[in-house]
């Protein structure tokens, strides 16, 4: 499969901006197609260049000339059957490398009663289209996803252009991209919007037009949307088959608490698991659906935007805003519209009644590489993979086995099937202990750790620490050394990727619990190798039942940044000073749960060896701990709100000067339309020395305690980590149970009492921090829309602000149940890196970010955690952290820019997010 559209457009005149050294295009500039001309199977492509038109107003396309594509292929059936009802509609989804596609899969999958089929817009020929649309007649209809870019420019738009123009006799919705390439591929003019939209909300005036069948209309009327998006359909000219259907009721947009005035609650918001309700009463039709309303001056209707747009012989329709997202109003009855709409033009072909089983062949059976599990096969119950690879479901319970290359239909995304490791399998036993109350009666977690693990600089050591747990943010606390026989660290560094021809391969150096080393190339990468070790466990449930808690052992450490590049992004521009990825195999730890005060003892071991006495020894060390007290912190310098990093003796990766520079960058690609929101981010310096590394961390939580702290400790790196994080990426529990945490959106605590309430309600009341927050909650919500059960992904907290020692954040929750298909490892190949560290769309804002950034984010941006024996695994995202290695200490920070940033706003916000543990440093040192 091709991958060059997540690249920057190569073929595109400059906008606004200089062409940045290293992406695809030795210019970046925007052209028009001018004509098409097929030559048997092939397309040959003449292009002309769009020129600025004036200062205010940029064209980026024209008129489509007469023969762009030869003529349409129509389908020759006949009418067959009356109107039946349609249960079950099969949609082909082209993905415009967006962010969002997996939300419209998650509605459509539901809506329809089968998943749709996601295609990238570069992964079929159109002699694969044809195939599947007319010859096997696979599919009812298309939608056309979101995405980055223009659709002028053909490395954004791939298929879709040609899609809209010669399949006339199959409904077809585009959203957002889609919309705008349904009326430039007509000849419509495409240009920059009145202002850049993004993570914003608009109420939306319409026309009654079959889609929107069932919606009010108008301001105050509740139909509220979000828009992501900077380029729009200029109304004026629009040519005689394009008819607008919808607009904005204004040229305001809002914020999306300003917006929650109304009685009317988005419905993905209110609940994605029903249904929401439908309107009694139906809409008056305006007397002509192609006339803009008449009840606003001229005045008033030139600063209002295209919002839709429908062909006027077709089954075509386009929306510019983004039905799918959380804060959309009637998104979901839009989409079941055009169900009806599809239902309906079939009704007029062929006879619409099918059964499930003939719905699912036609749709998946019929296209290679997409053969899945069908929605009957969604059944609970353990996957396995057994020694020969082969995919199968616990088969006591008597239930599904499948073929090892199947997948579950509902997550059909570029995720390679994982066979089994070609290590032995490893049957594994875990034993463990209880002391109740515990906890405080020998001085808490940090006199446990010092006691156990403190000695000898507390070598191959960590320490997942919940050393903030207030409001329930956290609870338990697992912490270890190096343990029994099955205890190894591995640390994988990814080959020099400057010749781009290897993404993912790397050396991986593996030493056990004997003192053995070896090093093995992984030509696909860690996470391939962690996947296939996990699969390799077996293990009973009923060895960790009682247990509260879902790490019981396993792996545990940190995923570097760089790993992006098995997540499906572009090659590497900076390389790790750091390893990619760092991890112990903890067969022996102690766990604290601060909600009761109980602490555990755990042990794990395997058939081919006999337990130790570790349970015994470590119960004899917890038990004989006296509390005592906390060492004293260093002494306190200066206020954290006013604290300045370079006070540290930090030296900062970029000047002030040239980071507001690359936000401004960033503001002309988002004005551009190349992206919705770019997470910047920039690394600080510090020459240390010999330290007391573990002596560090303790006053940094002390100073900054936080709900997904850590402490690692890879001796044999040199590599020392001092996490006080507040966010978690990504936890999966043994309910099979996702959860994500994205923060977007910091302020400083204040002073005192009144200021500091002051600045809490600036940050929740804040336009600009809610559109940064929506926009990852979208994001993130469609990364577990790739592993999740249709229907299950939802939001239970949105925009909530929570307050930590030195800051005020905004802070959501993503929930989903995972399919019983996908594997931990899965679920986190589907959403690494964290998109509140990249921004949206993921793929082409890494590019971009990787352009504007000197050097790679190494460990920062990352994520630490563990991945437990049971395919558990929680994760953080991994900000506010010191890292220490070979005597240099660095701080990494960063902040969304959106189109609403201030330049230097931004850099104050990124100065804000090093205070902290830029403090703890200089405190610790004095």
């Amino acid at each position: 499969m091709a991958t060059t559209s997540n690249t920057l457009c190569s073929s595109c005149p400059d906008l606004s901006y200089t062409c940045v050294n290293g992406l695809r295009c030795a210019n970046v500039k925007l052209l028009m197609p001018k004509s098409v001309v097929r030559t048997g199977s092939s397309t040959k492509k003449e292009y002309v260049q769009a020129f600025y038109h004036n200062a205010r107003r940029v064209i980026m396309s024209s008129h489509l000339m007469p023969g762009h594509f030869e003529g349409t292929i129509i389908r020759k059936k006949k009418l067959k059957e009356p109107n039946l009802k349609v249960d079950l509609v099969r949609t082909l989804l082209i993905d415009n490398y967006d962010s969002y596609t997996y939300n419209i899969y998650q509605e459509l999958a539901v809506i329809n009663g089968l998943p749709p089929v996601v295609v990238r817009n570069d992964e079929w020929t159109w002699k694969d289209i044809c195939h599947y649309l007319y010859d096997e007649d696979a599919f009812d209809n298309i939608v056309i996803s979101p995405g980055p870019g223009s659709p002028t420019c053909p490395t954004d738009i791939g298929i879709c252009l040609r899609l809209l123009h010669e399949c006339s006799d199959i409904p077809i919705l585009g959203v957002c991209l889609g919309h705008q390439a349904l009326g430039y591929v007509h000849g419509a003019q495409i240009i920059h919007a009145p202002q850049p939209v993004h993570g914003r909300l608009s109420e939306i005036e319409h026309n009654g037009s079959r889609l929107f069948h069932g919606i009010p209309s108008g301001r105050n009327s509740g139909f509220k949307v979000v828009r992501y998006h900077s380029l729009v359909i200029d109304a004026d000219s629009l040519p005689r088959d394009i008819t607008p259907i919808a607009w904005t009721s204004s040229s305001d947009a809002l914020s999306f608490l300003a917006t929650q005035k109304s009685d009317i609650i988005p419905d993905d918001y209110e609940s994605q698991f029903g249904e929401k309700s439908h309107l009694d009463s139906t809409l008056t039709k305006l007397e002509k659906e192609n006339c803009w309303p008449s009840c606003h001056s001229e005045g008033m209707q030139s600063k209002r935007v295209l919002m839709g747009v429908k062909h006027s012989t077709r089954p075509h329709y386009g929306v510019q805003f983004h039905p799918e997202s959380v804060a959309t109003s009637y998104g979901r009855q839009i989409l079941k519209n055009f169900k009806e709409v599809t239902a309906d033009y079939w009704s007029r072909w062929r006879s619409s009644l099918f059964s499930k089983r003939d719905a699912y062949h036609a749709a998946h059976m019929q296209v290679p590489h997409v053969k899945r599990l069908s929605m009957e096969d969604q059944i609970s119950g353990k996957l396995m993979r057994s020694a020969d690879g082969t995919l199968c479901r616990d088969t006591r319970s008597g239930q599904l086995v499948c073929n090892k290359n199947e997948k579950s239909s509902f997550a059909l995304f570029n995720m390679p099937t994982i066979p089994c490791s070609s290590t032995s399998v490893k049957f594994l036993k875990l034993k463990w202990r209880k002391f109740d109350q515990l906890a405080s009666k020998v001085g808490g977690a940090r006199n446990i750790f010092s006691e156990l693990y403190g000695d000898d600089k507390a070598e191959n050591s960590f320490w997942l620490d919940s050393s903030s747990i207030e409001k329930g943010r956290a609870r338990f606390s697992f912490m270890g050394g190096k343990g029994g026989s099955l205890w190894k660290q591995v640390t994988f560094t990814l080959s020099d990727q400057s010749d781009m021809t290897s993404k993912c391969g790397g050396h991986l150096l593996i030493k056990d619990a004997q003192g053995s080393s070896s090093i093995i190339y992984l030509e696909e990468g860690f996470l391939d190798f962690l996947d296939k070790e996990l699969l390799s466990f077996r293990y009973e449930e009923k060895d960790y039942e009682g247990l509260p808690f879902d790490f019981y052992g396993g792996y545990i450490g940190y995923l570097g940044y760089n790993l992006k590049v098995e997540c499906g992004t572009a090659p590497n521009r900076h390389k790790s000073t750091t390893p990619d990825a760092c991890f112990f195999f903890a067969d022996n730890l102690v766990v604290i749960d601060h909600c009761s005060d109980d602490v555990y003892i755990l042990s794990i071991h395997d058939e081919s060896t006999t337990m130790t006495s570790w349970l015994d020894d470590t119960e004899k060390k917890l038990v004989g701990i006296k509390a005592s007290t906390t060492r004293k912190s260093g002494k306190q310098t200066s206020e954290a709100a006013s604290f300045s990093p370079s006070e540290a003796g930090f030296q900062a990766e970029k000047s002030r000067e040239q980071y507001i520079k690359d936000v401004k960058k960033c503001l002309r690609y988002i004005n551009d339309g190349k992206s919705y929101e770019l997470c910047l981010t920039a690394q600080m310096r510090k020459t240390i020395g010999e330290i007391d590394s573990l002596g560090l961390y303790l006053h940094l939580r002390e100073k900054n305690p936080a709900p997904y702290a850590a402490w690692l400790n890879f001796s044999l790196e040199n590599l020392c980590i001092c996490c006080s994080s507040p966010e978690r990426f990504l936890r999966l529990d043994r309910n099979g149970v996702l959860e994500a945490k994205p923060i977007k959106g910091t302020i400083a605590r204040g002073l005192t009492q009144e200021k500091d309430e002051q600045l809490k309600l600036h940050l929740q009341q804040s336009e600009k921090d809610q559109a940064e927050n929506l926009m990852i909650v979208d994001l993130l919500r469609n990364d577990l829309g790739r592993v999740c059960e249709p229907g299950t992904v939802h939001v239970p907290h949105l925009m909530d602000v929570e307050s930590y020692a030195t800051v005020h954040t905004m802070v959501s929750t993503i929930r989903g149940k995972k399919q019983p298909s996908m594997s931990a490892v899965d679920c986190v190949r589907a959403a690494f890196p964290g998109g509140s560290m990249t921004g949206a769309p993921k793929l082409r804002s890494v590019e971009i970010l990787d352009s504007l950034e000197t050097c790679s984010r190494g460990i920062y941006s990352g994520s630490i955690g563990f991945f437990s024996y049971n395919q558990t695994f929680d994760l953080n995202i991994v900000i506010r952290t010191v890292v220490i290695h070979e005597g240099e200490a660095s701080i990494g920070a960063g902040g969304a820019i959106v189109a609403l940033s201030n330049p230097e706003e931004e850099y104050e916000e990124m100065i804000l997010k090093t205070r902290a543990p830029a403090k703890a440093v200089t405190e610790f040192l004095q």
